[in-house]
């Protein structure tokens, strides 16, 4: 585009604003008077020219329910898995408790759901030395540690329980899910009783032993975390003297 014509554009816009700028103003205060004559008809014809129509009708859409086969999840999980090591790799294949529940869709038929707790409960290591309970200021540090089970961990690196994550426990602590029910009071609720406590340890160490389909990992028999982690998170929950039972 020539100087020329960029002048000449200019002028142009130049003038259509400066026209525009009385009819602006004056809008501002109060209607702009309709033209009359035929000017006035020729304004109405192209306005008429220009309304919608009726608007037509909505065309009918079928709804299709979207099916993912179990094969197409598997492929996609596994295939997020492509550069991992082998033993990686083995960690994404579902067990049988697994595949029941994905069969299900975590809703198994009440005879599925026993035949996995009879299954789970013989994968359940009680201590040798009968004692549940550790230390509670230990098992608040493993409560809100959610390090461990990750491809950027360090070999060293400490496996947390990242309760916090799906649990409210002691009341001090602002940030928490509610994935999992609140287990504020949880020891004090259960009056310490010695049946309770070795149910906590039986769902922490393997959930699906007690609930069908939870959840909750099983912390104990996936080993990811120690017996001795495992006694020191059961204390946080059933000391008296911790911040769960003491707030």
């Amino acid at each position: 585009m020539t100087k020329l014509h960029v002048s000449m554009l200019a002028l142009a816009l130049g003038g259509a604003l400066s026209c525009a700028a009385p009819i602006a103003s004056h809008a501002a205060d109060q209607p702009v008077a309709k033209p009359s004559g035929a000017m006035s008809k020729a304004a109405d014809k192209t306005v008429e020219a220009t309304k919608p129509g009726p608007s037509p009708a909505p065309a009918k859409t079928a709804t299709v329910a979207a099916k993912v086969s179990p094969e197409t999840v598997d492929g996609y999980i596994k295939a997020t898995f492509g550069k991992a090591p082998e033993d990686w790799q083995q960690r994404i294949v579902p067990d049988e408790t697994m595949q029941a529940c994905n069969k299900y869709r975590n809703d198994v038929p009440h005879e599925v759901g026993d035949a996995i707790m009879k299954r789970e409960i013989t994968k359940v290591v009680y201590p040798a030395d009968g004692k549940f309970l550790g230390n509670w200021k230990e098992g608040a540090k493993i409560a809100n540690n959610g390090q461990g089970g990750q491809f950027s961990d360090k070999p060293e690196t400490v496996h947390g329980g990242n309760c916090y994550a799906c649990h409210q426990m002691a009341k001090s602590e602002v940030s928490f899910g509610t994935l999992g029910p609140s287990l504020t009071h949880y020891g004090k609720d259960r009056n310490y009783t010695e049946a309770e406590i070795k149910q906590a340890y039986t769902k922490i160490y393997n959930s699906q032993a007690v609930v069908p389909c939870s959840n909750m990992p099983r912390f104990g028999t996936n080993g990811f975390l120690t017996e001795q982690q495992i006694k020191d998170v059961m204390a946080f929950l059933f000391d008296p003297e911790s911040p769960v039972n003491k707030e």
